[in-house]
């Protein structure tokens, strides 16, 4: 394990620190682990925020990840009033390649290894199963599965409070909770952007979907064959566009030319 202090790097290549509180570099040879932790603050607690396992082309790119999930999530606890700080992690590699119960045990072991400070949970990439894994090693592990004492799915309560707060939104723009007729794009159809598209089905929204897995979008449409498959949600005519992919959709670029009135999604960043 080493124990950094975080640097970025600007556009014109000049480097400068972050005001990251410790930054974590976990690597274990034998079972292929290469993992960032990030811990942006505990000045309200211990560092909270999900492990995504993602094929990162480069470490670089992970590091920037970690950084910005890590800052916000401290936010996002502290706007939630939990006595709890930011923290994120991620693991480099294709979790359907890398992912195995020695390398999650060694990650779990690499938690332990900071006393508390961090506590992690699911994120894209793990589960729950996964999560009972590291938590035979580390006990700062939140999201199990029901049968070990966890909440289950987070992703359950994650699309339901999107929905809530797409309503709140709605009548906010048009006076009225209902999305009924109203077009909804989703960009994501993982676990949280799938259990969304069947609240707006429900509400009798017109959906649309997107997603550079095209598997995910097949089994979508093959449940709901009213829902639409888009390659550029962009270029669609939205009244609600829906990010819950992983991060950066909203630019500078898409806004000067987005329809929608409404961004209410699940992505981070």
């Amino acid at each position: 394990m080493t124990d950094v202090f975080a640097m970025t790097h600007s556009e014109n290549g000049s480097a400068g620190r972050t005001d990251h509180e410790q930054v974590v570099f976990c690597q274990d040879t034998p079972t292929g682990l290469r993992a960032i932790i990030g811990i942006y603050s505990t000045a309200l607690g211990p560092g909270l925020g999900g492990t995504r396992f993602y094929p990162y082309a480069a470490e670089a790119e992970a590091l920037a990840d970690v950084l910005k999930l890590s800052k916000a999530m401290a936010y996002k606890n502290s706007l939630a009033g939990l006595d709890l700080g930011g923290g994120k992690a991620v693991i480099i590699g294709d979790p359907a390649q890398l992912k195995t119960e020695p390398l999650l045990r060694a990650y779990g072991r690499f938690i332990a290894s900071l006393g508390g400070r961090y506590i992690t949970a699911c994120d894209v990439g793990t589960n729950c199963e996964d999560m009972d894994i590291i938590g035979r090693e580390c006990r700062w592990v939140v999201g199990r599965t029901t049968a070990n004492g966890g909440a289950g799915d987070s992703s359950v309560l994650t699309s339901l409070g999107v929905m809530h707060g797409m309503r709140a939104a709605a009548e906010h723009a048009w006076g009225s909770t209902s999305l009924r007729g109203r077009v909804v794009g989703v960009e994501g159809v993982g676990t949280v952007g799938h259990r969304l598209v069947e609240h707006l089905i429900e509400a009798e929204a017109q959906v649309v979907v997107c997603d550079i897995n095209s598997g995910a979008v097949a089994d979508i449409r093959a449940r709901y064959p009213e829902v639409r498959a888009a390659d550029d949600l962009a270029a669609e005519k939205l009244d609600i566009l829906a990010p819950c992919a992983l991060g950066g959709t909203l630019t500078e670029q898409l806004a000067s030319v987005l329809t929608a009135r409404i961004v209410c999604g699940a992505a981070n960043n």
